[in-house]
């Protein structure tokens, strides 16, 4: 089968055209409902390729019985064998004629991303030698990968600057077809900044006067029509630097998101966007302190109330017993809380269960001159209706399904007295 003509080479702005189909394929997606894949014999749908997605849109086209069909063109992906495939939900005859519509506002997006980084990994080359490895063109923005060190601000922002610029003076940005051998020429003489391993013409997209490189992609007419550009995120990635970036309307939208987060974080703040970075600092300084403070009257609060809880309770048969449930308490306080009860007294035992959330969380405690393991009997407990705890002699904890908590905290006090009992009678 002969493989599709690529109209978006010759013309990027091309939005439509007609065609032949040549080729009818059905799969199946991931809801099992059929899809169909369709090759042309020309299209202008740029298929998924060098780290740009593909292109959306439509196919017209009239049925045998003079109906008009408008098929929504979902995907596009290239085979091994170099076929451009549309995927459809409902087929189309080979043969049949049709008509393409290309989803403009989506190419269009994604020509201005894609000459964007183009001119973005020029000037980083440029300017600070780092060259880009890599490149994806995301929903909401684009990545470059450079093989570089972690980048200062002020580079970022002379690279910003630089490509902003160049896109002011809005340079022509042409194609066209070259000789490998002449781009071998070109790319030995630094004139080009890459080449693809494959055989036959190769396609050069010119910024004027500034970068050359080999590219299969979509790209606009000149550097204005790029629209601006924005760095967003830097980070270290395994192979270098990661950039983020936005160009066009993306920038647009995301200095809107931004000023608008900023805004409203303002009011929130009563102050102004410009105060807003050592009023947070402050802010979280005061943060600290508080949390600080607040977590020493809690230590605090537990050791008043661990050792009244303790002493309410009578020590019988050499066991202080002391079982409490909490409902209104954090399971972080209800721990710290069993520990200081169980430190209070002598002969002391707490059974607290934090019963704030389902599952519930049990903990228990005793005083260094009991000698059971408490991490064993919660253990034994827990295993037998079916779950898991533990942790060490002097302390332990685990989950229980809220229903089951009071038959928990009944089983633990059970073993616990046996167990005492075993050590009096062995004195």
């Amino acid at each position: 089968m002969h493989t599709s003509e690529r109209l978006y080479y010759s013309d990027s702005f091309l939005t439509t055209f007609t065609a032949a189909v040549t080729g009818v394929r059905e799969l199946a997606d991931n809801d099992g409902k059929p899809i169909w894949q369709l090759a042309l014999d020309r299209t202008a749908f740029y298929p998924t390729s060098g780290g740009q997605p593909f292109d959306k849109g439509r196919l017209g086209s009239s049925s045998s019985d003079g109906t008009a069909l408008n098929i929504p063109v979902e995907q596009v992906e290239e085979d091994e064998q170099g076929e451009v495939w549309h995927f459809v939900h409902k087929p189309l005859a080979a043969g049949t004629i049709v008509e393409g519509q290309i989803d403009w506002e989506r190419r269009f997006d994604h020509m201005q991303q894609h000459t964007g980084q183009h001119l973005l990994s020029a000037v980083f080359w440029r300017e600070l030698q780092a060259p880009t490895i890599s490149f994806h063109l995301g929903e909401n923005t684009s990545t470059i990968d450079l093989a570089s060190e972690l980048l200062t601000n002020q580079s970022l922002e002379r690279v910003e600057r630089i490509v902003n610029e160049i896109i002011g003076e809005d340079r022509q940005v042409t194609t066209r077809d070259t000789p490998r051998s002449e781009a071998e020429a070109m790319l030995a003489a630094g004139q080009l900044r890459k080449l693809p391993d494959r055989q036959g013409s190769i396609r050069v997209i010119d910024i004027a006067d500034y970068d050359k490189n080999a590219c299969g992609g979509t790209h606009v007419r000149s550097t204005g029509q790029i629209g601006g550009l924005q760095l967003r995120t830097v980070e270290r990635v395994s192979r270098g630097v990661r950039v983020e970036f936005v160009c066009g309307l993306r920038a647009v939208r995301s200095a809107r998101e931004d000023f608008t987060i900023l805004r409203e974080t303002s009011a929130l703040l009563s102050t102004r966007a410009t105060e807003l970075a050592p009023t947070v600092a402050r802010l979280l300084t005061e943060g600290k302190t508080n949390a600080k403070q607040s977590q020493k009257l809690r230590e605090e609060l537990a050791v008043f109330q661990g050792t009244k809880l303790a002493m309410e309770e009578p020590i019988q048969n050499g066991l202080r017993l002391v079982v409490r449930a909490f409902r209104d308490r954090d399971r972080d306080y209800v721990k710290m809380l069993a520990s200081q009860a169980a430190k209070a007294a002598p002969l002391t035992v707490a059974i607290f269960s934090a019963n704030d959330a389902d599952p519930a969380h049990v903990f228990v405690a005793r005083s260094s001159d009991l000698g059971f393991n408490c991490g064993q009997i919660l253990r034994e407990a827990l295993a037998r209706v079916g779950l898991r705890g533990g942790g060490s002699a002097d302390q332990a904890q685990g989950e229980v399904p809220a229903q089951q908590e009071a038959a928990l905290r009944t089983s633990i006090s059970e073993a616990i007295r046996k167990a005492v009992a075993e050590a009096h009678s062995q004195q």
